[in-house]
């Protein structure tokens, strides 16, 4: 930690910032997350902060709820599609044959549609709750990493101590976890920084489109919707949620650098 880069220092500080304001979130905020306070686009003040909202809600507080609810949201399906995505792609790189064959093929014809256009047809005939989002998003950012995983699997399954594993007649579940997974961290690791960024620009898409979290509850993609047509009078109140996730997403790939170049031999971009 002594020699850690700037870049990556700056990084953590707002990463954690974010993470404990989400935390912490009813302790923090001034106000009740949907409560009206004041009157419509307050400007800034000693009472409010931020100034109010489209509808005279307390802009900070939005903005401290709306963080906790996509963090959230985020860090969900982001465990999710690693856990799946992972699992599926050690197992078909250690089982081969028609299973990986089967496998391969179906992540394919998924990734093959685009995830903002997938998502929007499922959430049009369903109820759009935390669950379903936090699922459907996993779910559909699984694909990723089971290319991922099965590309560093493949890889690995040919190594001698993987083979030697076989040998000593070890089932397909201890060569994944025992032999496979601790040589694939690094990679796996830096690729959940990127996936979480991902994450948290999916929901405050469909957020902004209006088929993500629905009010009153807050998140950084629907405050921005809520409040885009200041943007006509010179209101900067839907910048906020924007520059919020500008912040979050640019910090996590700083960390994630860092930690890449921390397990890795590899330097430099990842592209």
């Amino acid at each position: 930690m002594k020699n850690i880069p700037l870049a990556a220092l700056i990084g953590l500080f707002f990463t954690g910032l974010y993470f404990l304001m989400a935390i912490f979130a009813p302790l923090i905020a001034p106000y009740g997350m949907a409560e009206v306070v004041g009157d419509v686009w307050e400007p800034p003040s000693d009472q409010f902060i931020l100034g109010t909202d489209s509808i005279g809600r307390d802009l900070l507080t939005r903005l401290i709820f709306g963080g906790q609810t996509t963090i959230f949201i985020a860090t969900m399906a982001t465990l999710l599609s690693f856990v799946t995505g992972a699992t599926l792609g050690f197992f078909a790189a250690v089982t081969g044959g028609w299973v990986d064959q089967v496998i391969s093929r179906f992540v394919d014809l998924i990734m093959s549609i685009p995830s903002l256009i997938f998502a929007l047809v499922v959430l049009s005939v369903m109820p759009t709750t935390l669950t379903i989002l936090i699922v459907l998003m996993g779910l559909l950012d699984s694909t990723r990493v089971y290319r991922l995983s099965r590309a560093v699997a493949v890889d690995i399954t040919v190594m001698e101590y993987v083979e030697a594993a076989r040998l000593r007649g070890e089932k397909t579940v201890w060569i994944i976890f025992r032999e496979i997974l601790p040589n694939a961290l690094s990679p796996l690791v830096a690729e959940m920084g990127l996936r979480f960024i991902f994450m948290v620009l999916f929901i405050s898409t469909l957020s902004f489109l209006g088929l993500g979290v629905q009010p009153p509850q807050a998140d950084w993609g629907g405050i921005v919707k809520e409040n885009k047509e200041g943007i006509n009078y010179g209101i900067a109140a839907a910048l906020y949620p924007a520059f919020a996730i500008a912040t979050l997403c640019i910090s996590i790939n700083l960390v994630a650098d860092w930690i890449l170049n921390r397990t890795t031999s590899l330097k430099g971009g990842r592209g």
